[in-house]
């Protein structure tokens, strides 16, 4: 008789087991939970969209005081959890869009694009791409068919883009293809805020010990999401400061936030990815944000400590910049 118990075929740990039935089991993540309409806790509503077979978003819309005319910054937001967890659907991600959306008055997109290892690299990047494109399309033509909270609530003149961890690499790597590549309307990006990247490289920067430099957990994570990256850990799209890597000056935005904890693997990548566009004779105004005491996602993960209202206060204020 044969046997139905399933076996693992693949597992990377501590995050997904795959079985012989094609059944995925991530061990770690916040579950879902659903959209709310006026949110108890901070008035915000959201809903979710289908953009293409391929990619959805949650949408977020604070409480408004003039519901027909209000016009408000748009935040295309790209979620981390290393490419293979976490959702925009995800208590945690929920909760943090809401906090912030309720602050800064803005009208966000949180992508809820493919993940390994059904779906390795570009994948998550072809996904936020064609979604920051869906938002720009929304400037011109038609409004038929076409969400109505940009259409109604959307300055086209204020689009943010921003992530935290892996949704920081998507965020410079989506700010970057739109220094080179048009969007619709010929919308361009304000501003692009990028928090605790996941960056790496071959070579250790700042405090980064030699030690297993290449076989930790950042190394594998990318090797594993992206193996046919060309140069590895090397490439440009996790290793912006790789010999041959486009310009820093690139960057398609006018203003850039980027925020690093000080107990964060990624602290001294992201100081130095500070450094290097302010270097890089790129035309826009660059800020440096450094949390004392703050260790990955922790702004996300216990949004109720001091530091964490701080960086979200300190986000808000960067996207209601007019």
């Amino acid at each position: 008789m044969a046997s139905n118990t399933k076996e693992v075929v693949t597992e990377f740990l501590p995050f997904f087991r795959v079985y012989t039935d094609g059944t995925v089991e991530r061990l770690v993540g916040s579950p879902y939970v659903p959209p709310t309409l006026d949110d108890p806790g901070t008035g915000v509503s959201s809903k979710d969209i289908s953009i293409s077979p391929d990619v959805s978003a949650r949408l977020f819309l604070p409480k408004l005081t003039d519901s027909h005319h209000e016009k408000l910054p748009i935040l295309v937001y790209f979620h981390g959890g290393g490419f293979l967890v976490e959702s925009a659907f995800s208590f945690l991600h929920h909760r943090y869009i809401n906090l912030l959306v309720s602050q800064a008055k803005v009208l966000a997109v949180s992508v809820e694009f493919r993940s390994a290892p059904e779906h390795l690299l570009p994948a998550a990047y072809e996904d936020s791409w064609a979604t920051l494109k869906w938002v720009s399309s929304h400037k011109c033509g038609e409004n038929i068919g076409k969400e109505q909270w940009l259409v109604n609530h959307g300055d086209f003149d204020r689009i943010f883009i921003g992530g935290d961890a892996t949704g920081a690499n998507i965020a410079h790597n989506i700010t970057m293809r739109a220094g080179v590549e048009r969007l619709h309307g010929d919308v361009k990006v304000l501003g692009t805020f990028i928090s605790l990247p996941f960056f790496w490289g071959s070579k250790p920067i700042g405090s980064e010990s030699s030690t297993g430099h290449q076989q930790n957990m950042i190394c594998r994570v990318w090797k594993f999401v992206y193996p046919s990256a060309l140069d590895g850990i090397d490439n440009p799209m996790i290793n912006p400061f790789a010999p041959g890597a486009p310009s820093l000056s690139g960057l398609g935005c006018s203003r850039l936030l980027v925020c690093v904890g000080d107990k964060d693997i990624s602290k001294d990548r992201g100081i130095h990815y500070y450094d290097r566009v302010r270097e890089s004779g790129w035309g826009g105004e660059v800020e440096l944000y450094e949390v004392e005491g703050g260790d990955h996602g922790f702004h996300i993960r216990n949004p109720e400590t001091e530091i964490a209202k701080n960086m979200i206060k300190r986000l808000a204020s960067f996207l209601h910049l007019n």
